[in-house]
């Protein structure tokens, strides 16, 4: 069989609380059906979004065994099953295979600052362990190891690394990737700051890994979607154009504050952000949802304003 190839938007949900504190997972049901019916092709579960490391490892794994109860067929669930050690993240892939995961993202183990040849063979090790389809993160902000062009063609020779998401700011690298045509789903974060998304996408990249999907995601999967003509690149256009000032706000503040602080402002069932990280307030906040009603997403999608943080008419 060949590899699992997926094309469009590939959102990072964040976890839901409830009033408790707990995960909430009605309101991951919801969120996730919010996706369904908006067109998100993948999302990722604990992604760096999903506050992954403020979980517990209990958590994690009632996260993913419950959560995989809600597939519907419609869309791809992969889980973010990174870890400190090597033997942590093959425990933690194999977990996510035998509860139903359609895959897994690992990123580099954080902290340590691994040298490339380790992580390159971090990544081959877990790789050969299970047959689940997996996606490499190279997220040098968040875990500092940086891998190569190189190092990261030859991973994806590999059959069960199926996508590769990059949040560098290295048009470059990103260009060495695409050329070399792997046989993997290339994508990229949609933080504008970083400034990967018009070069991916043009440069024939099959989508991009976002969080901005949690709020527009009809628009995120317009912008995602694979150029195969000069309509598409023209509908990419428009709405990378239309939703700057969004993708912006959300990456305000480090992943995932600021949206989560929004999505919980317009009525989406996300609850908190875990202590230490605290929500916005105040005209930080109110920029946000002014965005918002600005695009008219409010009233397409039906988010609830709240009139104390709602733009004057």
């Amino acid at each position: 069989m060949g590899k699992l190839r997926i094309e469009g938007s590939f959102v990072a949900p964040p976890t839901p609380f409830n009033e408790s504190g707990a995960v909430d997972f009605g309101a991951y049901r919801a969120l996730l059906k919010h996706h369904e019916d908006n067109g998100t092709r993948a999302v990722l579960i604990m992604g760096s979004t999903g506050e992954p490391s403020l979980l517990l490892p209990e958590e994690k794994k009632q996260i993913v065994v419950e959560t995989a109860k809600m597939k519907t067929g419609k869309m791809l669930f992969f889980y973010g099953c990174t870890g400190n050690t090597t033997d942590q993240v093959i425990d933690n892939v194999r977990f996510a295979k035998a509860s139903g995961a359609d895959g897994a993202i690992v990123a580099a183990p954080p902290y340590i600052c691994g040298p490339e040849e380790d992580i390159e063979a971090f990544y081959t090790e877990v790789a050969d362990a299970t047959d689940l389809p997996l996606g490499i993160y190279n997220n040098p902000p968040r875990v500092r190891t940086d891998l190569h062009w190189e190092h990261l063609l030859r991973l994806f020779r590999h059959p069960n690394i199926v996508i590769h998401k990059e949040s560098t700011t290295r048009v470059g690298q990103v260009a060495q990737i695409l050329a070399g045509r792997p046989d993997v789903s290339v994508m990229c974060c949609d933080s504008p700051n970083l400034g990967l998304v018009v070069p991916t996408m043009s440069l024939g990249g099959q989508g991009t890994a976002n969080m901005t999907g949690n709020i527009a995601p009809q628009e995120m999967a317009m912008l995602s979607t694979p150029w195969r003509s000069w309509q598409d690149a023209e509908n990419f256009r428009k709405t990378y154009l239309a939703l700057l000032p969004l993708m912006h706000f959300n990456y305000s503040a480090i992943n995932p504050v600021a949206l989560k602080s929004l999505m919980r402002a317009i009525g989406l069932p996300v609850g908190s952000l875990r202590r230490p990280l605290r929500n916005l307030e105040g005209d930080a906040l109110a920029k946000g949802v002014r965005i918002v009603q600005d695009l008219g997403l409010d009233k397409k999608y039906g988010y609830r304003i709240p009139s104390r943080l709602a733009k004057a008419a």
